[in-house]
């Protein structure tokens, strides 16, 4: 039996001083207010449940700071994504992948869902492993200390009856049911679960989608929704549809699916979403970042959709800022402050559900993932415990533990320098740049 104690903490009834939680074999066995500390590992500042990153590309990390020289739209920003995706392979992407996982726990990530369509070697040619890219980001998670739920993307074409570009080739199985049974051999493990994903309504055909949909029963089903308004209007022309409906007539939608981004929706979209229990993932970070827009967060909520939280591209990894964002932008849309209570931006921020695993709330017979955010800071210092969600950012987050084991201890990752890490990752990727 390990026991941590917090001077503060949020439980499911709301913030709580003097917090004493009792582990065993990864789990919390028992949650006692108001008692001393103890004997007990003291941890500083607010006691929170592990953070989800519900939506994640990995190698997609290697652009930040890299691509704000050419300005342009989401369009132009993919050409760049696309020359870093033709210089990775195995070797390379476990030890960018490593380095971004790590990076995450210091943030307090504590489960990430992988978003994967890289899946392939140069040309589409499969590996001798034909998951060995998903391969390398099993070890990763496994060498960074975080849970990882694999949302294996089926990709088939370049847009609405358009072909594969050539980086594209090393998305695609050729059809759902080559990708299907690609999946079907993944090994299961205790570090990684499985899930699917539709890249979008682009890559993957319309008579394709059913067939998706069917192979990810019982999976939980990401798909990349409405992200720019370009996608709707040439769904609009070729099906006469609007994105979101083809998803639902198709069988995609559901209370397993949740529809990343959600940005550009009309009400009957929303309302659509509400009524098949489809959950939604903003990225604010990256949806600004992109100039992709602001979607209807509160509308989203008030019709039933579970919110939950990724960091997507990273140009930021930082989930605190992530759950901010989804209030400060709501403010920008409405002119209202409040739109989110903190209590609701950390459901978001924990939204373990949206990737088909138990939810980290603090509480006896969940898992022991567990987040330390201190309050002595220059961001935090003063800030009403209770309120901690708008206050601080990932600099301030100093242990993470991830199943009863620490990952993170005073600000530092159990890998070491995670920023050394990342640079041997990440700048051979650029030599020839």
């Amino acid at each position: 039996m390990t026991r941590f104690w917090g001077r503060h903490a949020q439980l499911p009834g709301g913030t709580t001083r003097d917090v004493l939680v009792s582990v065993a074999d990864g789990v919390i066995v028992s949650v006692e207010a108001g008692v001393p500390a103890g004997s007990a590992f003291v941890l500083p500042g607010v006691l929170l449940p592990g953070f989800v990153n519900a939506h994640s590309h990995a190698f997609h990390r290697a652009l930040r700071g890299r691509t704000h020289d050419r300005g342009g739209t989401f369009w132009t920003w993919r050409e760049r994504m696309y020359a870093v995706a033709q210089r990775l392979d195995p070797d390379s992407y476990l030890a960018l992948a490593r380095a971004v996982y790590a990076e995450m726990a210091l943030a307090g990530v504590t489960s990430v869902g992988e978003f994967h369509y890289l899946h392939h070697g140069p040309g589409g040619v499969p590996y001798a492993d034909p998951n060995a890219m998903a391969e390398a980001l099993r070890q990763a998670a496994a060498d960074a200390g975080i849970r990882l739920v694999l949302l294996d993307a089926c990709y088939l074409a370049g847009g609405f009856g358009a072909g594969l570009d050539p980086v594209q080739r090393r998305f695609s199985d050729g059809s759902a049911e080559a990708w299907a049974a690609r999946v079907a051999a993944l090994r299961r493990s205790d570090g990684m679960r499985v899930g699917a994903a539709v890249h979008s309504v682009r890559a993957v055909p319309r008579d394709q989608l059913p067939v998706v949909a069917k192979a990810a029963a019982g999976l939980p089903l990401h798909v990349h929704l409405s992200e720019q308004a370009g996608e709707n209007e040439a769904c609009l022309a070729a099906h006469g549809l609007t994105p979101t409906v083809l998803l639902a007539e198709s069988g995609v939608l559901g209370e397993r699916t949740t529809a990343v981004h959600a940005t550009h929706l009309t009400g009957d979209d929303v309302a659509l979403l509400g009524r098949t229990r489809t959950a939604a993932c903003f990225c604010p970070t990256t949806e600004r970042d992109l100039a992709d827009g602001l979607g209807p967060a509160r509308e989203l909520a008030d019709a039933g959709v579970r919110l939950s939280l990724g960091s997507d591209q990273h140009a930021v990894i930082d989930l605190l800022e992530e759950a901010r964002a989804l209030e400060m932008h709501e403010r920008l849309r409405s002119g209202e402050r409040g739109r989110f209570t903190s209590a609701e931006l950390l459901d978001a921020l924990t939204g373990h559900d949206v990737l088909g695993e138990r939810s980290t709330r603090i509480e006896a017979g969940a898992p022991a993932d567990l987040v330390a955010v201190r309050t002595d800071t220059v961001r935090t210092a003063g800030a009403d415990p209770a309120q901690i969600v708008l206050a601080a950012t990932a600099a301030d987050v100093d242990t993470v533990i991830v199943g009863g084991v620490l990952v993170v201890r005073g600000g530092r990752h159990r890998l070491g320098d995670v920023a050394a890490l990342l640079r041997t990752a990440i700048e051979p990727l650029w030599r020839d740049e």
